[in-house]
C-alpha cells in the first residue's frame, strides 16, 4: 500500500493477487453498498502508476469543478483511466469483473482506518506496487489503448497511456 500526494488531496494505491471475491466486490460497488467506497481497477492494464496518479489529477480537476461524468470520484477514476468516452464500456475494460484476480485497488483520502478496511474487503494477497510492471499484460495493453509499434520506439506503454488520458477530452 502506498500514499500519493496530489494537489491537497491523497490516493493510496494497493495491488492485490490471487483475489477470490471480486464478484462481490463488483456486486457491491454496483449497488452502492461499497463501505468504504473505493476503486478497483483491471491491474492487467497498468504497467506503473504514473497513468493512474494522472487518471486520479483529472478526477480531482473534474470533483473540484463540479463536473464528475460518473456518479462518484472513485468511478471516474476508472473512467478517467481508460481510453473510452463510453461510461460503461470504460467501467467493464478496466474496472474489476465477476473473475479478477489481479486488483489494483485506490482510494481518495484515505484513513489508515479506511485501508484497513479495504485491505479486508478484498480477499487477496497485497503486493508491492513495484510489480505492477513485471505483471501487466502488455498486448492487452496495447490492443485496448491502440498503442503501435513505431509509438513505442519512442515512448513507454505508461507514457502513451497517460498522454490517452491527458488528451482524450480535446479529442
Amino acid at each position: 500500500m502506498k500514499m500519493f500526494g496530489i494537489n491537497g488531496s491523497t490516493i493510496t494505491l494497493a495491488l492485490f493477487v490471487d483475489v477470490t471475491n471480486s464478484k462481490e466486490l463488483l456486486d457491491s460497488m454496483q449497488a452502492g453498498t461499497l463501505e468504504p467506497e473505493v476503486a478497483f481497477l483491471n491491474a492487467s492494464l497498468i504497467p506503473d502508476v504514473f497513468p493512474v496518479l494522472a487518471s486520479a489529477y483529472k478526477t480531482l480537476v473534474s470533483k473540484s469543478r463540479d463536473s464528475l461524468t460518473t456518479r462518484t470520484p472513485h468511478s471516474e477514476l476508472v473512467y478517467n483511466y481508460s481510453g473510452s468516452k463510453h461510461i460503461t464500456e470504460s467501467l467493464k475494460r478496466c474496472g474489476i469483473s465477476d473473475n479478477s484476480s489481479y486488483v489494483l485497488a485506490a482510494r481518495f483520502n484515505a484513513s489508515p482506518a479506511e485501508m484497513e478496511a479495504v485491505e479486508k474487503l478484498v480477499h487477496g494477497k497485497e503486493i508491492s506496487l513495484e510489480e505492477l510492471g513485471e505483471r501487466a499484460d502488455q498486448a492487452k495493453i496495447q490492443k485496448h489503448f491502440k498503442i503501435t509499434g513505431p509509438e513505442l520506439t519512442v515512448s513507454s506503454v505508461g507514457d502513451a497511456i497517460t498522454c490517452r488520458i491527458a488528451a482524450r477530452d480535446a479529442l
